[in-house]
């Protein structure tokens, strides 16, 4: 028998999950919360199997709640369930110390087989993310400088005037950008936007 907590802010995802997942024989959810914060109170009472934790929590976010049962609990599995697949949460999630991740639009299936790797210890990620967690490893880092620009960049800004903010000339910002553009493999400005925003490079 699987045991589960679940860590989700909607009262009707939680019903969902609970009643879809105690159909299957060998899954049983022992404790439920709304809050990060209760995570591991709630650990040491029901000593799970696997922690079912969402990312967007009121308080504390599920990355930092799973970071903090972690430290408690380095014998915690925690599996990431989230409507959001950015590249940079996923990589904080996993930094965190979660076996696996995976977004609330997946199958059934897909969700129980999840269950099922990571209460044994193993990682569980889509092979769409894995392979672009491994892709984004390949890949030439921004520099602190670039991030800059790409942030102005993503605000609309046009080269000059994001020469006249960062007192620089306006052939720099070009090379820069050009740079840019080469390691986000992209072509122009507006996928430059687009592919920072799906990596958490910038905030909207």
């Amino acid at each position: 028998m699987i045991t589960l907590l679940i860590i989700d802010d909607h009262f009707v995802v939680r019903s969902g999950l609970v009643a879809s997942l105690e159909l299957e024989d060998d899954l049983k959810v022992v404790g439920e919360t709304d809050r990060g914060e209760d995570a591991a109170v709630l650990f040491d009472q029901k000593k799970p199997d696997v922690v079912l934790m969402d990312l967007q929590l009121p308080g504390i976010s599920g990355i930092e709640a799973t970071a903090a049962l972690l430290r408690d609990h380095p014998n915690a599995r925690v599996l990431i369930f989230s409507t959001f697949a950015r590249d940079d949460e996923i990589q904080a999630a996993l930094k965190a110390g979660a076996l696996g991740y995976l977004q609330k639009s997946s199958s059934r299936e897909d969700l129980l087989q999840a269950i099922r790797t990571v209460a044994k210890g193993d990682c569980s990620l889509p092979a769409d993310i894995a392979q672009r967690l491994k892709d984004r490893l390949a890949e030439p880092e921004i520099t602190p400088r670039e991030l800059e620009i790409l942030t102005l960049v993503t605000r609309g800004n046009a080269n000059k005037e994001i020469a006249a903010t960062l007192g620089i000339s306006e052939d720099t910002v070009k090379q820069h950008v050009s740079r840019i553009l080469m390691k986000l493999k992209v072509n122009d400005r507006a996928q430059a936007t687009a592919e920072a925003i799906r990596r958490g490079l910038v905030k909207v």
